[in-house]
């Protein structure tokens, strides 16, 4: 099936690459689930869970969820636990007037610690050195 591209419009072109890249999606999908199949045959048939042939960090079971520490304001549905990078909400709610980290706490989170300042060194200054006192 060979199709002359130097034939077809920008138009056609283009519904052509939606179309190849649909089914390209479909055939990701098809391969992904003809592989699932295979390897749950081959867990059953060994007695084994996918857990146990490949375990998860932090030992057994799902990842640890940690609790919300923080709140959107505006949409109390959002909430941020306080680890990894600051949700777009979290950042534009600081830029607003009169609003702190603190005032997004959710009632009994802990607020977050404030990281130690290390105490600044004081530039030492070397005294100019002495010349040696000429000899007359």
């Amino acid at each position: 099936m060979a199709i002359n591209l130097d034939s077809l419009s920008p138009a056609e072109l283009q519904a052509l690459i939606k179309n190849a890249e649909a089914q390209m999606e479909s055939a990701r999908k098809n391969k992904a689930q003809e592989v699932r199949t295979k390897i749950d045959a081959l867990l059953k048939s060994a007695g084994l869970s996918i857990d146990e042939v490949y375990p998860r960090r932090g030992g057994k079971g799902a990842k640890a969820v940690v609790a919300p520490k923080y709140r959107n304001p505006d949409n109390a549905a959002q909430t941020w636990s306080g680890r990894g990078k600051r949700p777009v909400w979290f950042s534009e709610a600081l830029k607003k007037k009169g609003v702190t980290a603190e005032s997004l706490l959710i009632a009994g989170a802990a607020p977050k610690a404030a990281p130690a300042r290390k105490a600044a060194k004081k530039a030492v200054r070397k005294a100019p050195a002495k010349k040696a006192a000429k000899k007359k």
